[in-house]
């Protein structure tokens, strides 16, 4: 396993890509920045997919240079957090505006490589996670289950 190196290319590309995510752009006369998931998650459904998969693909990409269980688990949880808000309409475009996921996630990367922060077993934060992980789809079910039954008595 590798560790955190600023001039590893694949940690330089996620800096590189959180920030185009995030804040590749700035409104002009202001200091108000966004990125890419702001624009992409305009677009119902498939812009949040997008988004979530990009997050995905950051937190392959750590668990291959070494991250503890401890900064991934903080990092699934504010993946989570941006694919569960995001996925509102318009509350969650200015909440992919304000939230800033992947330079969250890339923060919590150089503090646990640089500042030795972030170590130690992911237990403290994987049972939330997974709790809250639990709800979402068996809110996702109950919700398919009243559609379609809604559906139903309705034709």
């Amino acid at each position: 396993m590798q560790t955190y190196n600023k001039d590893n290319p694949s940690i330089r590309n996620l800096d590189t890509l959180a920030k185009l995510m995030d804040s590749q752009f700035k409104i002009p006369g202001t200091n108000l920045k966004f990125g890419l998931d702001a624009i992409i998650g305009l677009v119902p459904g498939a812009g949040d997919m997008a988004g979530f998969l990009v997050s995905g693909y950051m937190v392959i990409v750590m668990v291959q240079n070494g991250a503890s269980g401890f900064v991934l688990a903080r990092i699934m949880l504010n993946v989570l957090i941006d694919a569960l808000i995001g996925s509102i309409p318009f509350i969650g475009d200015i909440f992919d505006f304000a939230f800033k996921a992947n330079e969250r996630n890339m923060k919590l990367v150089r503090e646990h490589y640089l500042d030795g922060r972030h170590r130690g077993g992911a237990w403290k934060v994987i049972v939330p996670f997974l709790f809250i992980l639990f709800a979402f789809f068996a809110g996702v079910v109950w919700m398919a289950y009243a559609l379609v039954g809604w559906l139903i008595n309705l034709f």
